[in-house]
């Protein structure tokens, strides 16, 4: 039986028919969920995707932050549920306190769209078939997304780097504290992260590494793979 992911779409989401394009490449079912009628029954991965919320307004993820359908989804996740938040949907994740820290504005205070190599540190569902000497290249489009915190209370999982793997400042498009491109929570089924691995899952879009991600949650939820 196919692998069923719960797209949940805000008012100013952009990204949601992106992603269940990608789930379909990636060989499980789409479910596009409505903010204002949240069903997670039936799911086995939520997916809270790309966009500008609410006009970001606030801030960016501000405002879904106090939607009724995020306290379902924390239930959710609270039960072992695997979510994924992508650009606006870790904005949204960082603003729930489902994920610790912040994203601040760019170092450069202005919207970056460009593609950036990143690579995984940490086996996860959300990583499960990505090997630590993968390099991967999908692309980012935000003006908040520098992760921050005061803290060392958040689990990297995929971090800014160079085409070789080199891991440094120079490499870091948004000024991200430790290179960050996402985290994950302690116990490693929710994950936000900045890049778009939706928008990387043909070659003919430039890529096709972000499969890998989709991919990897497939296959975590078949092998019922506890990490």
């Amino acid at each position: 039986m196919k692998k069923r992911f719960g797209i949940v779409t805000f008012p100013g989401s952009n990204c949601d028919t992106d992603c269940r394009y990608a789930v379909k490449v990636a060989g499980a079912e789409p479910i596009m969920i409505w903010h204002e009628e949240p069903d997670f029954s039936k799911v086995d991965c939520i997916i809270l995707p790309g966009g500008f919320s609410y006009g970001d307004y606030l801030r960016a993820g501000a405002l879904v932050a106090a939607s009724p359908t995020m306290k379902l989804i924390a239930r959710y996740a609270a039960g072992g549920g695997l979510v994924l938040g992508i650009c606006n949907g870790f904005q949204i994740l960082v603003e729930t306190g489902l994920l610790p820290g912040a994203l601040l504005k760019n170092k450069t205070l202005r919207f970056i769209h460009k593609d950036v190599y990143l690579k995984s540190v940490r086996k996860t569902p959300f990583s499960y078939l990505i090997d630590e000497k993968d390099i991967m290249k999908m692309p980012i489009a935000h003006s908040e997304g520098r992760y921050f915190s005061d803290k060392q209370n958040y689990n990297p999982i995929f971090r800014y780097c160079g085409s070789n793997g080199e891991i440094s400042e120079e490499f870091n498009p948004n000024g991200s504290i430790d290179s960050i491109a996402g985290i994950v929570n302690e116990g490693g089924n929710i994950c936000g992260m900045m890049p778009h691995p939706e928008r990387a899952v043909e070659g003919i879009l430039g890529s096709d590494d972000g499969l890998k991600i989709f991919e990897s949650i497939i296959a975590w939820l078949t092998d019922i793979k506890q990490i």
